[in-house]
C-alpha cells in the first residue's frame, strides 16, 4: 500500500523508521509540526519524525493548519491508499476521509479504556497492572473508532512511564505492522468500541496534577511519582522558613514505606547521608531520586551531601 505518515514525537519515529527498513509499503509522504524555536537560542528544532523523513529522503509537509487548501491539495497528489497516525494532531474529517483504506491509528492504552492525550501516565497514575497498545480507524470522535488489533502489557509494580513507554513502543511496531497487512488483505471487520460512562479516560497532563498532596495515601503519591517519571516529573513545595519562597523539588524515584515516628503529612525526616522520608497519611515515600529546581537530577546520597538543611521541613499540600 502507498501509505502517508503523521507523526511528531520519539515515540512516532521510531515506529515510522520501523515501516521504512521493512519496505513492505510504500511511504509516499510524511507530514509533521512545523519546526520549533527551542533553547536559549531559539535555534529551530526539528521534530523527531522529520529527521527520519530527511534520513531517508521521504517527501515532507509541515503544515500550520491541517485545513489548509494547499496542504489537502498536496495529500491528495500523493494518492496514499491509507494514512498511518502516530501521535500527532487531532485531524479534521477533510484529512482522515481522504484514503480509500481509511486513517489509521496507535494508541498507546487498550481501548476503549484510557482514551484522550496521556494514557501512559495516566494508567500509572491509577494503579493499573495492565495496559496495552490498540490500533483503530479514526473517525470523527477522539479515540472512538472501530478497532483493529490490540496487545496486552503487564505493569511492574515499580515501572515508570518512560519504562512503560519504551515497552509499548516495542508492542506497537510489530501490532502496526501487523494491522497495515490485515488491511490490505481485506476481508476482515473492525470491531465497534463498546463506550461506557464509568471507563476511565487519559486526559492531558496540567501542572496541577504534578503537584503531590501528602495528605493522601502513600501509594497513589508513589503512583504519581511513578506515572510521571522521567516527565514532566512529580513535584512538592519545601517550606524552609516562614517569610522566605518554597522550594520547588522534583520527585523521580521513590517507594513505599512505614511511618513508624507518626510523622505528620508533608513532613521530611533525614538522616543526611543516604534516607529522606516524607510521611503521607498512612505511611511515609522514601525518596531515591530527587531535583532541587534549578539543579541536576540527583540520587538521594548526592542531593544529602550538598542539602543538609532538609530535616524536619514540610512540605506544602
Amino acid at each position: 500500500m502507498k501509505i502517508v505518515f503523521m507523526g511528531t514525537p520519539a515515540f512516532a519515529a521510531v515506529i515510522l523508521e520501523s515501516l521504512v527498513q521493512q519496505g513492505r509499503h510504500e511511504i509516499c509522504g510524511v507530514v509533521t509540526l512545523p519546526d520549533k524555536p527551542m533553547g536559549r537560542g531559539l535555534k529551530l528544532t526539528h521534530s523527531e519524525v522529520k529527521k527520519v523523513a530527511e534520513k531517508y529522503h521521504l517527501p515532507l509537509l509541515q503544515p500550520e493548519k491541517l485545513r489548509d487548501e494547499e496542504f489537502l491539495t498536496q495529500l491528495k497528489r500523493w494518492g496514499a491508499d491509507l494514512f498511518l497516525v502516530i501521535a500527532f494532531r487531532m485531524l479534521p474529517e477533510a484529512v482522515w476521509k481522504l484514503p480509500a483504506k481509511g486513517t489509521v491509528n496507535l494508541h498507546a492504552s487498550l481501548l476503549p479504556r484510557y482514551r484522550g492525550a496521556a494514557p501512559i501516565n495516566r494508567v500509572i497514575m491509577n494503579g493499573e497492572k495492565e495496559t496495552g497498545v490498540t490500533t483503530f480507524f479514526i473517525n470523527e470522535k477522539i479515540d472512538e473508532g472501530n478497532l483493529i488489533l490490540s496487545r496486552s502489557h503487564a505493569i511492574a509494580p515499580d515501572e515508570n512511564a518512560g519504562e512503560l513507554h519504551d515497552a509499548l513502543l516495542s508492542l506497537g511496531i510489530p501490532l502496526v505492522a501487523e494491522s497495515l497487512d490485515l488491511i490490505e488483505k481485506g476481508g476482515f471487520v473492525p470491531c465497534k468500541q463498546e463506550m461506557r460512562p464509568d471507563l476511565p479516560t487519559a486526559p492531558k497532563i496540567f501542572r496541577s496534577d504534578c503537584r503531590m498532596d501528602w495528605r493522601q495515601s502513600v501509594h497513589k503519591l508513589f503512583n504519581q511519582v511513578r506515572g510521571l517519571s522521567p516527565y514532566p516529573g512529580a513535584f512538592t513545595m519545601v517550606r524552609k522558613t516562614e517569610g522566605e519562597e518554597p522550594l520547588l523539588l522534583k520527585i523521580f524515584k521513590a517507594k513505599v514505606v512505614g511511618n513508624p515516628d507518626e510523622l505528620p503529612c508533608g513532613r521530611i525526616a533525614t538522616d543526611n547521608r543516604h534516607n529522606l522520608l516524607i510521611a503521607a497519611s498512612d505511611g511515609c515515600l522514601q525518596v531515591e531520586e530527587l531535583q532541587l529546581f534549578g539543579k541536576r537530577r540527583m540520587e538521594v546520597g548526592e542531593f544529602l551531601a550538598g542539602n543538609k538543611m532538609f530535616d524536619g521541613l514540610n512540605c506544602e499540600f
